[in-house]
């Protein structure tokens, strides 16, 4: 299994990019659940650390708080927010070995956004698709060179999928 180069400043450029992408949705999991922070949280606590650089359990602990919100709602488009909220603050704990599963760590900020957005709009895969396109253009070089490290992903047959595979392939490029 190949090693990826994982600077602390690549981790704190992802996590600018992941906290971004998945703000964008907040507000599609806020309206459904207005008195639940956690996914709030998972985006602010990453925010701090993408000032401070330093990576605290706390990062871990609000991920898994942001992903147990997603599964307590009951709307499409606010679990995927969520899972959005989630996956950004996990991202700066992505592990230096090439696989599928750490690369899916860097898209999951991106796609859960894509998908609420697409969610919220009545499944429209064309405002999903928009969202992708935002996240590709607004990638920092840091986040493209990871995922140039990283193995590549095959399309599938779901619609999570089929946007990890559009966002792997630009982020490639």
């Amino acid at each position: 299994m190949n090693e990826v180069t994982i600077s602390e400043e690549d981790r704190r450029l992802l996590g600018f990019w992941a906290a971004d992408c998945a703000e964008r949705v907040l507000p599609l999991f806020e309206a459904r659940a207005p008195s639940d922070t956690r996914p709030r949280e998972a985006i602010e606590v990453l925010r701090i650390f993408t000032h401070t650089g330093k990576r605290t359990g706390q990062l871990r602990s609000v991920a898994w708080a942001a992903h147990a919100a997603a599964r307590e709602v009951d709307d499409p488009a606010a679990t995927a927010a969520a899972r959005a909220a989630g996956n950004a603050a996990a991202a700066p704990h992505i592990h230096s070995l090439a696989t599928l599963h750490q690369a899916k760590h860097i898209h999951g900020p991106a796609i859960y956004a894509a998908r609420a957005r697409e969610l919220s709009a009545g499944d429209d895969a064309g405002i999903g698709d928009d969202e992708v396109r935002w996240a590709i253009e607004h990638a920092p070089p840091a986040v493209r060179e990871l995922m140039r490290q990283m193995p590549a992903c095959e399309p599938g047959r779901s619609r999570l999928d089929v946007l990890r595979y559009q966002l792997d392939a630009a982020l490639r490029r």
